[in-house]
């Protein structure tokens, strides 16, 4: 019976037709976009009566556009309707054809509205006054996943307010009791890490010195993913430049130690870098205690990490490495420590015209600060050693390709203080032979 069963499938399988291969397979055009001109993925029909695909026009929105790419209408009201009808048909359609190769295309998910934005944000801010921290954890986890799901979610949120909401939150948590609030502010930190730039709002609130102790606490104790949150949003506050945040963060104390043992140990890139970055703001900040800050950095032995940085690193670590030796130079016991390090002058030298122009800007700029504005003893030093390892050259050369007025200026002044010395040493290693990789 069963062998017989068989032999019947078999016999069935025999006289289906077989669809011929390599069959094209044309799209109806009422399923393209008249923008880009493939098949639509999620139709929306604007208020001038034409449908088109949403990342299409949006993006033709966003460009700057204000008028329907069809019609050549102003438009004055840019809802954009899902056109469900269209989608179920073209859903339909791909059906019917996959046979020929066609994907069925996903129900797409329906992005937040600003309405629906601003009820999250009241819940969220009622949660954080009556400090109920198992409430705006759900909250604030229910806006990460509806930022996961898509990037219009994303800049709905930002555009109507989140960022200013989340960093009032996490300004009462860190109020309240950072160990006993630990779970909500992380989440809270993590929200904000894909909302950089901040708004003014959200900015004052990070800013305050109990969302930045509880930074400097998670740098402390938390593990290495709460360590780039909070290192990554103390670089974002600090590059708006506001003053009054800078001298917030110097005051805490062990945030110094903790910066450079982050550049010391190279525990990641991103904390690496963004630590990088979080110092060279305090160092060259307006604030009335820079000098006292470069003077604690280099007490703990920072010069010597940024030339340990120097001799093998990639160009964005130089860049940076470069930009706070040459802030620190401007203090006496930052030359002193520099002047002390053998490697100082021959890596300074090298770095002129092989990385970036920036990186050029810095060595010239730190190699004339050790000259002019130090003793007459340490000035003859660099400049012989420089003269020694190919720097008359090398600056010649700045001048030739053409640099900024500042290090122009700089770059001349110290060919000029090397000229006496030239005819009693010999250069030693030029080094310029790579100059066109580095433009």
């Amino acid at each position: 019976m069963v062998l017989g069963w068989r032999r019947r499938k078999n016999n069935n399988n025999n006289h289906k037709v077989r669809k011929p291969k390599n069959v094209e397979v044309v799209i109806p055009n009422h399923f393209m976009c008249p923008i880009s001109l493939d098949m639509m993925k999620d139709p929306v029909t604007l208020s001038t009566g034409i449908t088109y695909d949403r990342e299409s026009v949006e993006k033709w929105f966003d460009d700057g556009n204000c008028t329907c790419p069809v019609t050549n209408e102003v438009v004055r009201n840019f809802d954009m309707i899902p056109n469900h009808s269209l989608r179920a048909m073209i859903q339909d359609w791909c059906v019917e054809n996959r046979q020929h190769g066609v994907e069925r295309i996903p129900t797409p998910r329906i992005p937040i509205s600003p309405f629906e934005v601003a009820e999250l944000l009241i819940r969220l801010k009622a949660s954080a006054r009556g400090l109920d921290q198992y409430g705006c954890l759900e909250l604030v986890q229910k806006m990460k996943r509806l930022g996961n799901e898509m990037e219009r979610n994303k800049k709905c949120m930002v555009e109507n307010g989140a960022p200013g909401a989340l960093a009032s939150a996490f300004d009462a948590f860190a109020n309240d009791s950072v160990e006993k609030n630990v779970s909500v502010l992380e989440e809270i930190l993590s929200a904000l890490n894909w909302m950089f730039p901040l708004q003014l709002e959200a900015q004052k609130s990070l800013g305050s010195k109990a969302s930045l102790t509880c930074m400097v606490w998670f740098l402390k104790h938390q593990d290495l993913s709460g360590k780039e949150k909070s290192i990554v949003a103390l670089k974002e506050l600090l590059s708006f430049g506001d003053v009054k945040h800078v001298e917030a963060l110097s005051e805490i104390e062990g945030v110094y130690e903790l910066l450079v043992e982050f550049i010391n140990k190279r525990i990641s890139p991103t904390i690496t870098k963004a630590s990088m970055r979080v110092v060279w703001h305090l160092v060259s900040s307006s604030s009335p205690s820079s000098e006292k800050m470069k003077l604690a950095f280099v007490e703990l032995g920072l010069v010597s990490s940024l030339l340990d940085i120097l001799i093998d690193s990639e160009k964005s670590l130089c860049e940076k490495a470069l930009a706070i030796f040459d802030s620190l130079c401007s203090i006496e016991q930052g030359r002193e420590k520099a002047y002390g390090n053998d490697l100082t002058v021959p890596l300074l030298v090298k770095k002129i015209l092989r990385v970036s122009a920036l990186t050029t800007d810095h060595s010239v700029s730190s190699i004339w600060k050790m000259c002019k504005l130090g003793e007459k003893d340490d000035e003859r030093r660099v400049l012989v050693e420089a003269l020694q390892v190919g720097a008359f050259q090398k600056l010649l050369l700045v001048l030739q390709v053409g640099c900024g007025e500042e290090t122009k200026e700089k770059a001349t002044e110290l060919l000029k203080m090397m000229n006496p010395y030239r005819s009693d040493l010999e250069c030693i290693d030029s080094d310029y032979k790579n100059i066109k990789r580095s433009f």
